[in-house]
C-alpha cells in the first residue's frame, strides 16, 4: 500500500512541473518556427498530452481487458471537456478562434459520434481499420488547413535574436517539449498504476475503473497542460490541446484498441450512459462555442457540475450492481 501512495504521490508531482514545461516548450516553438499556436495544439500538445491514453487502452487490449481501454476513451474524452474545460474556464476566460469553429470542433465533435456509433456492440479489427484512415484523414484536414493560417506575432522570447542565436535556442526549446512530455506520460503512469493498484484492492470491475480512475489519471497531463497554459494565456493552446486530443482518443486509441483486443465490451454501462454523458458534454461544448464564442466562469462551473453528476452515476451504478465495492469504500 504505501508504494501505491508513493506512486500516486510522485505522478502527481511530475505531472505538475512537466506538464508546465511541456505547454512552455511548445508555446515557444509554435513563436520560432512561426506555426500557429492553434496547430501547435491540436497536433504536437493535444496528440502528445494523449499518449497516456494510447499505452494504457493498447495494453488493456492485449491483456484481454477490452472495457478498461474503452472505458478509458469514453472517460477521457468526457473528462477533457468537462472537468479539463471548465478548470480553465474557471481561470482565465476562453475566447474561441475561429479557425477551431473550421476545424478542431467540428472535427472532434464528428470524432466522438463516429466512435459512439462504431463502439456499439464493441470494437473489431475491422472498426480499428476504419479508425485508422479517419485518423490519417483528420491529421491530413488540420495540417492542410492550417496552410492559409496568420503567422503568429513575434512574441518577446525571439526580439533581439538574429538568426545564428536562434539555433540554438530552437534546440534547447526542442529539448525542453520532449523531456518535459517523456515527463508527463511517465506522471501519467505513475499515476494510473497507484489508482489501478488501488481500485484492485477494493473490487471495482474494469469498465468502473477505466471510465473513472484510468480516465482521470490518463487526462491529467491535458488538466496540468492547460492549467500551465490557462496561467500563460495561451488559451489557443488550451482549445486546440482538449479538442486535438479528442480526435486522437476517438481515432488513434481507439484504432489501438480494435486491433490489438479482442473488441468484446462486458460492461453495458459502457456503450450506455457513459458513452451518453461523453456525447452530451461533447455535443453541449460544440454548441458553446458557436453560440457563445467564449467559456467563462458560468460555462465552466456548468461543466464540472456534468462531470460531478457523471462521476456520481458511475459510482451509483457501481455501487448497485456490486455490493462488495460499496462496502470496501465505506470506511474511507
Amino acid at each position: 500500500m504505501l508504494l501505491i501512495l508513493l506512486a500516486l504521490v510522485v505522478g502527481v508531482g511530475l505531472l505538475a512541473k512537466a506538464a508546465d514545461q511541456f505547454v512552455e516548450g511548445a508555446a515557444r516553438l509554435a513563436v520560432m518556427l512561426r506555426i500557429s499556436p492553434i496547430v501547435i495544439g491540436a497536433v504536437i500538445v493535444g496528440f502528445g498530452t494523449s499518449a497516456p491514453e494510447m499505452v494504457v487502452s493498447g495494453f488493456a487490449a492485449v491483456g484481454g481487458d477490452g472495457d478498461l481501454g474503452i472505458g478509458n476513451i469514453i472517460g477521457s474524452n468526457l473528462a477533457n471537456l468537462s472537468l479539463i474545460l471548465g478548470s480553465a474556464a474557471i481561470i482565465i476566460p476562453l475566447h474561441i478562434d475561429p479557425r477551431i469553429l473550421r476545424k478542431e470542433a467540428p472535427l472532434a465533435t464528428g470524432a466522438a459520434l463516429i466512435f459512439a456509433g462504431l463502439v456499439q456492440g464493441g470494437i473489431s479489427k475491422t472498426e480499428g481499420l476504419i479508425f485508422i484512415a479517419l485518423m490519417v484523414a483528420a491529421l491530413a484536414f488540420l495540417l492542410i488547413g492550417s496552410v492559409g493560417d496568420p503567422e503568429p506575432e513575434q512574441l518577446s522570447l525571439t526580439d533581439t535574436q538574429n538568426e545564428a542565436e536562434e539555433t540554438p535556442r530552437l534546440g534547447k526549446e526542442s529539448l525542453r517539449t520532449i523531456v518535459g512530455l517523456v515527463g508527463t506520460v511517465a506522471g501519467a503512469w505513475l499515476l494510473v498504476w497507484g489508482a489501478v493498484s488501488l481500485a484492485n484492492r477494493f473490487g471495482l470491475n474494469e469498465g468502473f475503473v477505466g471510465v473513472t480512475l484510468v480516465a482521470i489519471g490518463t487526462s491529467l497531463p491535458e488538466l496540468v497542460t492547460a492549467v500551465a497554459a490557462a496561467r500563460k494565456g495561451e488559451t489557443d493552446l488550451i482549445v486546440g490541446n482538449l479538442l486535438g486530443s479528442n480526435i486522437f482518443n476517438s481515432f488513434a486509441v481507439g484504432a489501438v484498441v480494435g486491433l490489438l483486443g479482442d473488441g468484446v465490451i462486458t460492461d453495458p454501462s459502457l456503450t450506455g450512459t457513459d458513452l451518453a454523458f461523453m456525447l452530451v458534454v461533447c455535443v453541449l461544448a460544440a454548441v458553446a462555442m458557436y453560440t457563445r464564442r467564449l467559456f467563462e466562469k458560468f460555462e465552466g462551473a456548468l461543466l464540472l457540475g456534468i462531470f460531478i453528476g457523471f462521476l456520481i452515476s458511475t459510482w451509483w451504478t457501481e455501487a448497485r450492481d456490486g455490493v462488495e465495492a460499496l462496502l470496501y469504500w465505506g470506511p474511507l
